[in-house]
C-alpha cells in the first residue's frame, strides 16, 4: 500500500507504507517496546501538530468537491467518490470541537481504514512521513491540547516541537463509524 501522489505539500508521493516495530493501535496508546520505530504521517490543523501510523492511511488527495449529505453527523463534510468507491469525509476540527477555517491550497483528505471502514478526513496541511524512536513517545496528559485526550496515543518529544499521536480507533470509534457509514 503506497501514499497517493497527488499529496503535494511536504509529503512527496510515492513513499512506501511502512514502519519498522512498534504502531500507534487500537489499544489507545503506544504498542510494542520503547526502543523501537514509528513510522508516522503527520499534519497540522490550526497550529497543532499531529500523527498517524503510516500504515493506517491509504492515501492523502488535494481537497475535493464534497457532496453534502442530509441529516448526516455534523462532523461529516459530506462524501467524495474515489475511484468509484463513496467515501465519507470528516472535518477533523469540528471533531475536536476547534474553530473552523477556509480550506486552502494546503488542505488535504487523509483516507484511511479504522474499524474495516474507509473514512477521509480534513486536514489544514500535511507536513511529512517522520520515522521517530519510540523512547521518545510518553502518554498523553489529560490537557495537552484542544484535542479530547481519549483521541491521543501519546506525545512525541520532538527536538524542537511536540507531535499528538492519534488513536484512529479511538477518534474514530464504531459508533462514529457507524454514524458515517449512514452518509454514506
Amino acid at each position: 500500500m503506497g501514499i497517493s501522489s497527488n499529496v503535494g505539500g511536504g509529503v512527496s508521493g510515492g513513499v512506501v507504507a511502512g514502519k519498522v516495530g512498534t504502531s500507534v493501535g487500537g489499544n489507545g496508546g503506544v504498542n510494542g517496546a520503547a526502543s523501537e520505530q514509528l513510522q508516522l504521517v503527520t499534519f497540522g490543523i490550526g497550529s497543532e501538530e499531529f500523527a498517524v501510523d503510516i500504515l493506517s492511511v491509504q492515501e492523502i488527495n488535494r481537497m475535493m468537491a464534497l457532496t453534502r449529505v442530509p441529516q448526516s453527523p455534523p462532523e461529516v463534510e459530506g462524501v467524495i467518490n474515489l475511484r468509484g468507491k463513496i467515501i465519507p469525509v470528516v472535518d477533523l476540527r469540528k471533531r475536536f470541537g476547534m474553530a473552523q477555517a477556509e480550506k486552502s491550497e494546503q488542505s488535504r483528505i487523509v483516507v484511511v481504514e479504522v474499524h474495516g471502514r474507509t473514512i477521509g478526513f480534513i486536514v489544514d496541511r500535511v507536513n511529512e512521513v517522520l520515522r521517530i524512536s519510540g523512547k521518545i513517545v510518553e502518554p498523553a496528559p489529560t490537557m495537552v491540547c484542544s484535542v479530547d485526550s481519549d483521541f491521543i496515543a501519546g506525545v512525541g518529544k520532538l527536538e524542537d516541537r511536540l507531535l499528538i499521536l492519534l488513536d484512529l480507533e479511538r477518534l474514530f470509534s464504531a459508533e462514529v463509524v457507524d454514524r458515517t457509514r449512514q452518509a454514506a
